[in-house]
């Protein structure tokens, strides 16, 4: 038995459920936080109680609704988008050339990351549809293929996603009142708060040189250390069922149900929404620093790609009723999330261990002590969104105490934010119901990704 056939027997024997994790992590972080954040006057009872009504309030979302529904609708849209057939024949002729796991390995991580820097939505359904077609594929044609390998390397793109288009952190800062909203709880000196930019534009973070360097740094040795793994490791019976295409409509359509299967209607209102969000690159007052690019802007995009190249809205819609699924998980997961980020900020835990960080650091190890940090608590709340509503201001702070440039410091809490999605599963959760695979399956491989990543990351904030 080879060390990559000890090594996936071991971590698959320890690893229990994506649900049963989110639940360990819940009372792990309600137990640190009742011994090392209690008020030397309050008392044990008291002070749990205390803990129990933060985890309740986190639990319900609070703004965090509606950021995670924009989540949620981005997941849908993307998968609904890989789901046209423009994307379903990319997906059929790039099948025809896996025929060996080395070679699907290193294209479906490739393709997935490169999908996955516009959009981590698109990119992590991409992924788990073309992992799932190469299994398919190689089920029919009686192909030996690693198949565990091939779902990690259509997760591997949410190790990318943060210093893509659709990034929380610098979407959110590059908006034009992205410090303020920052903020907007935050008593501040007046001293300060004169040094506050009113937001930290995309040319920045997401387009510097270094994110720049580091994205194409990724994009090359990500699918070539999945490459060199799948030609190491040794096949395994793929256990799948060869999924059925959806059935053609058969019934006769009249009425206003034309409406419905119109393509002059659906391309119409489709390419209307693209057009729109095309020329808002062009007349927005601050297309320069790419500000306008938002959650809710990438959704619109998504929305009117989809609609285009389905050019119906029956079939947008039973893609919809397809994509739905994949983000259930999500959904009942999120709560408890929310739950754990509710623990962390009201007993001042992840401030802790912010200000730990910054407290040890100086203009050359701030980014480095970010990055990590933000690895840390990515684990226990894994919402770059919320992990930067509760963590961004203390990056920020600090950076402009220490007179350093906010954007690296920014994209240093991206990078720690998504390196150890690949040591949690929970965004893994669509790819899971797609492919058919456990998560103790492709967390052994999403690993050999993280150590990669980490080499990646840190070189790239040294360099630069």
């Amino acid at each position: 038995m080879s060390f990559t056939e000890r090594y996936t027997k071991v971590f698959k024997a320890l690893l229990p459920a994506p649900f049963t994790i989110a639940v360990i992590l819940t009372l792990v972080t309600f137990i640190l936080a009742l011994f090392f954040t209690k008020p030397i006057t309050e008392g044990f009872g008291s002070y749990s109680f205390h803990l129990l009504t933060s985890w309740e309030k986190g639990l319900g979302g609070g703004a965090g609704l509606a950021f995670a529904l924009q989540m949620m609708l981005m997941l849908v849209l993307g998968h609904s988008l890989a789901l046209t057939q423009p994307i379903n024949k990319l997906l059929t002729r790039a099948t025809n050339i896996c025929t060996t796991t080395a070679k699907a390995a290193l294209l479906v991580t490739f393709l997935t990351v490169s999908f996955s820097l516009f959009n981590w939505g698109l990119g992590l359904i991409f992924g788990a549809l073309f992992a799932r077609k190469i299994a398919e594929n190689a089920k029919t044609n009686n192909l030996a293929i690693h198949y565990p390998l091939i779902g990690a390397a259509g997760y591997s793109g949410l190790m990318v996603w943060h210093g893509g288009l659709s990034g929380s952190a610098p979407l959110k800062i590059a908006e034009s009142n992205g410090m303020s909203k920052l903020f907007e709880n935050t008593q501040l000196q007046p001293e300060f708060l004169a040094k506050l930019p009113s937001n930290v534009p995309f040319s920045e973070t997401v387009l510097s040189p270094m994110n720049l360097t580091i994205s194409l740094a990724l994009l090359i040795l990500l699918p070539l250390t999945m490459y060199l793994i799948g030609k190491r490791i040794n096949p395994a019976p793929i256990k799948i069922d060869i999924a059925a295409p959806l059935p053609k409509e058969n019934h006769l359509i009249k009425g206003a149900e034309k409406l419905d299967y119109s393509k002059i209607l659906g391309l119409t209102f489709g390419i209307g929404i693209v057009i729109y969000a095309v020329l808002k690159v062009f007349i927005t007052d601050d297309k320069l620093s790419w500000s306008f690019i938002s959650p809710n802007y990438i959704n619109l995009l998504l929305f009117g790609l989809a609609l285009v190249l389905h050019t119906n809205f029956s079939q947008f819609l039973k893609s919809i009723d397809g994509a739905i699924g994949g983000a259930a998980g999500i959904l009942i997961q999120f709560p408890l999330y929310f739950g754990i980020l509710g623990l962390m900020k009201e007993s001042g835990m992840m401030t802790d261990i912010s200000n730990f960080f910054v407290a040890h650091s100086n203009h050359i190890t701030h980014p480095i002590y970010t990055f990590f940090s933000a690895g840390l608590v990515n684990i226990l709340v894994p919402s770059g969104g919320g992990q930067w509503a509760v963590q961004g201001p203390i990056i920020i702070e600090s950076s402009i105490q220490q007179g350093l440039p906010l954007g690296k410091e920014i994209m240093a809490m991206s990078y720690g934010d998504q390196l150890t999605n690949m040591l949690q599963p929970f965004w893994a959760l669509p790819l899971l119901a797609i492919t058919g695979l456990r998560a103790k399956d492709i967390l052994p491989y999403t690993l050999f990704l993280m150590l990669i990543g980490t080499i990646i990351f840190i070189t790239g904030l040294m360099l630069f």
